[in-house]
């Protein structure tokens, strides 16, 4: 598998930026309005799930770029500077993220 090391570099990229991103708390009135019928009294479960939305929108828009240069190239399949773009697109929207990052710590 010569594309996982690319896939675990964007997920870990995706986990940093869903977690520590400054502007996580603004999902949380989404969160909220999204979740009315599960009765969320918990903050844990809304921060959880904020989380989750924020990393996954992450990997979403960072692959843009990517899906624009195969597009742009005509190529059938993932190539590597493709996989690189991803994850730059990735690195790049957690650059906010990182001084928390570093912070904190893991």
């Amino acid at each position: 598998m010569v594309s996982q090391p690319y896939v675990v570099a964007m997920l870990f990229f995706a986990i940093i930026n869903g977690i520590f991103s400054p502007f996580l708390f603004a999902l949380f009135p989404f969160v909220l309005a999204l979740t009315p019928a599960l009765f969320v009294d918990s903050v844990g479960f809304v921060f959880y799930l904020s989380s989750l939305i924020f990393a996954t929108m992450t990997l979403i828009v960072g692959g843009i770029p990517a899906a624009l240069y195969e597009r742009w190239t005509g190529a059938t399949e993932s190539t590597g500077f493709s996989k690189w773009l991803w994850l730059a697109g990735v690195g790049l929207l957690t650059l906010p993220a990182a001084a928390n990052f570093f912070r904190f710590g893991l």
